[in-house]
């Protein structure tokens, strides 16, 4: 599973005191303080070609918003979908996943065209764990602008790039649960960018289809890889920390915690696995060729599964200082809060 298991991208998101104006300039001064993040890469990472046309973000806060700014080559600019929560995605697109509890669930996706059109929704879980996507939500207040450098749908002249901004608000994202970020918060983001192949016919952009007329699978290229086709692994996305301190002057460290939660995706993963072939799910660690016991930068954990037929949690608790994280059949992780009592 060495695929699932790649380290996933970070990013330091630094605090801005001068916000930049949302009109699709990526150009303005705020945005040239800070750094581009690396080319995006193919959803299933090194092991597929590198994507020939190169996408890229910065991000930076304030006290109330999250700032996206990406640049996305482009060589032929079109668009037709035009109404709010639209499959934004049957056009090329620009997407962003935000779980701001990094628990993998809820968490929320927006999807924005080179028309500015937007799809944004609430999943209360992914799909894989029977998650519902609750396209009705709205990210309130959330602004967003496109600026191409080329002509839309117009396969006459050869374009250049369209770039996007977005503001989103944390209230917006924190579903009754004030979620502003403090000094060194930890969020679990990706970007993704949907791309067809197409061909021109009659003036008009045409999507390539196979011998039954169906179009071609689109191109996923990310941000950071998810190892396997499908964006709805939220513990395979990216790491955002956020920072006030000087600009570039922070590194960012992959938190012990996010090393323990390895282990139990991998129980996880090999539950999955096990319930395929079985109709039910394992209850001991040694059908999986588990100890109890594992060391983690030299700290000793103990790993405990509890299982029936029709489901499980596991648990892992670093022996010194007693902290356990947990996650179950649905993948949901959380710290375990002990009751002193």
């Amino acid at each position: 599973m060495e695929h699932l298991f790649t380290v996933p991208e970070s990013y330091v998101v630094y605090h801005t005191d001068h916000p930049p104006v949302v009109d699709g300039n990526i150009n303005e001064l705020v945005w040239q303080q800070v750094n581009w993040t690396n080319d995006f890469v193919d959803i299933e990472g090194a092991s597929k070609p590198k994507p020939p046309f190169a996408t890229r973000i910065k991000l930076l806060w304030d006290d109330s918003t999250l700032y996206i700014a990406a640049q996305l080559t482009e060589p032929h600019l079109w668009a037709t979908l035009k109404h709010h929560d639209d499959t934004m995605f049957h056009d090329n697109d620009f997407e962003l996943f935000i779980d701001p509890y990094n628990t993998t669930q809820p968490y929320f996706e927006i999807e924005i065209n080179a028309l500015n059109s937007i799809w944004d929704l609430m999943l209360n879980k992914p799909y894989r764990d029977g998650g519902v996507a609750i396209s009705s939500w709205d990210v309130q207040s959330l602004r967003s602008a496109v600026k191409m450098q080329g002509t839309l749908n117009d396969p006459a002249d050869k374009d250049s790039s369209w770039s996007v901004e977005m503001a989103i608000p944390f209230k917006s994202i924190s579903l009754g649960r004030p979620k502003s970020p403090g000094e060194g918060t930890i969020w679990r983001t990706n970007f993704s960018r949907v791309e067809w192949d197409t061909r021109i016919l009659n003036g008009n952009y045409v999507k390539l289809t196979d011998s039954t007329g169906r179009p071609l699978p689109e191109h996923n290229w990310v941000w950071s890889a998810q190892g396997v086709v499908n964006m709805h692994y939220p513990e395979r996305w990216g790491y955002l920390q956020f920072s006030r301190q000087a600009i570039n002057s922070v590194t960012f460290n992959l938190p012990y915690a996010e090393q323990q939660k390895q282990y139990l995706w991998l129980i996880y993963y090999r539950q999955k696995q096990w319930y395929t072939q079985h109709r039910e799910y394992a209850v001991a660690l040694d059908q999986f060729r588990l100890g109890e016991h594992v060391s983690i930068n030299k700290k000793s954990n103990s790993l405990q599964l509890e299982a029936t037929k029709q489901q499980f949690i596991v648990r892992i608790t670093d022996d010194e200082s007693k902290v356990t994280w947990v996650i179950n059949q649905e993948g949901l992780t959380h710290q375990l809060i002990v009751d002193p009592k």
